[in-house]
């Protein structure tokens, strides 16, 4: 089969490599649509120690099934199907109580790192789990339904943080998952949502997508201008979806007394954390980590509408032309989402 590999740092083949072996639990899956995730890109140099070569990466996919495993009964050859990205036991407490997430034997589709190695969906078949399957939502497209993991990000700090409705909301970081946020927030009932970002256009997107309003990062006396528009003491809830000092002190400093913060973004492992603000305002944070359980509601609420994954797209490709949009990628600029097909 065709796929495309990372063969050096920020460095890919294209050609024929060996297709997946197939273990008796797993199903294997014809990709029709592959998205460039920001950890693949963060990945690719090797700086995370994620992605160390050579490994086909790419786990936002969609696709048809293609093969069955000798053990596995329930799926069929044709099934439109995406699929979870990480591979959980299904027996430890963790996923016994739904943290499927938290799973101490959990491994990432399109990872490769020292404890281990999973080729992933940037290729004509991908090998996966049978348990980690999700059947398609009618009339969704495999560009749509590669939006699963992402939105399944989303939905899952969220649902962490649990929004009253009526419940105001400053979301810090208007990339591509914070844009899924502010839609994730507002399907949650929220009355009222900020978006705050460094660029002018990811904010007009984002009011687009459901923001009531955006303001600048780089604006003058940031603070106040978020407290002028929450009012009173702050608003209700804030999410964090940048992971970096000044992000998550606005985050904190953004909300009312008893208020609540999700920490979604993690770009920095080590961030200078506003501590006595937390504990003497009696602040709520909420660490959120991939999804858990979410990937088949992402895929409804993408089918039904309630969040938009098309304006997100910014371009689709063939995996042959893989290196080119990595590199356009990493350099940064405009691109939100690049959805690759074999």
């Amino acid at each position: 089969m065709k796929a495309l590999t990372l063969t050096a740092p920020s460095q890919f083949t294209y050609g024929d490599v060996p297709e997946p072996d197939l273990a008796p639990h797993e199903v294997l899956v014809a990709v029709k649509a592959c998205g460039i995730c920001g950890s693949d890109i963060h990945g690719m140099d090797g700086s995370s120690g994620r992605r160390i070569p050579p490994i086909i990466m790419g786990h936002e996919a969609s696709g048809v099934v293609a093969k069955v495993g000798r053990d596995v009964s329930d799926w069929e050859p044709g099934a439109r199907v995406a699929f979870d990205s990480m591979i959980f036991c299904g027996e430890c407490e963790s996923c016994r109580t739904g943290h499927t997430n938290l799973c101490p034997e959990r491994r990432v589709i399109g990872v490769s790192c020292p404890d281990y190695r999973r080729h992933g969906a940037f290729a004509e078949y991908v090998a996966i789990p049978r348990h980690l399957l999700v059947p398609l939502p009618e009339g969704l497209s495999f560009e749509e339904a590669a939006f699963g993991e992402p939105v399944g990000v989303a939905l899952h700090a969220v649902n962490l943080v649990k929004p009253a409705p009526g419940d105001t909301a400053v979301v810090v970081g208007a990339g591509l998952i914070g844009l899924l946020v502010i839609q994730a927030l507002k399907r949650a009932g929220c009355s009222r949502v900020l978006a705050v970002d460094l660029d002018e256009k990811r904010l007009e997107l984002a009011r687009e997508l459901g923001a009531d309003h955006g303001i600048k990062a780089s604006e003058p006396d940031l603070l106040a201008r978020v407290r002028d528009w929450a009012g009173e003491d702050g608003a209700d809830l804030a999410m964090e979806v940048v992971g970096i000092t000044p992000t998550i002190q606005l985050a904190v400093r953004s909300v009312r007394k008893g208020g609540k913060v999700g920490a979604v973004g993690n770009l920095k492992p080590v961030v200078d954390f506003p501590l006595q603000e937390v504990v003497t305002r009696e602040i709520t944070v909420y660490g959120s980590c991939a999804s858990s359980g979410e990937y088949t509601e992402a895929l409804e609420a993408v089918a039904r509408g309630e969040i938009r994954v098309t304006p997100l797209i910014s371009a689709k490709a063939p995996i042959a032309d893989g290196q080119t949009w990595f590199d356009k990628l990493h350099r940064g600029g405009d691109l939100l989402k690049v959805i690759l097909h074999p």
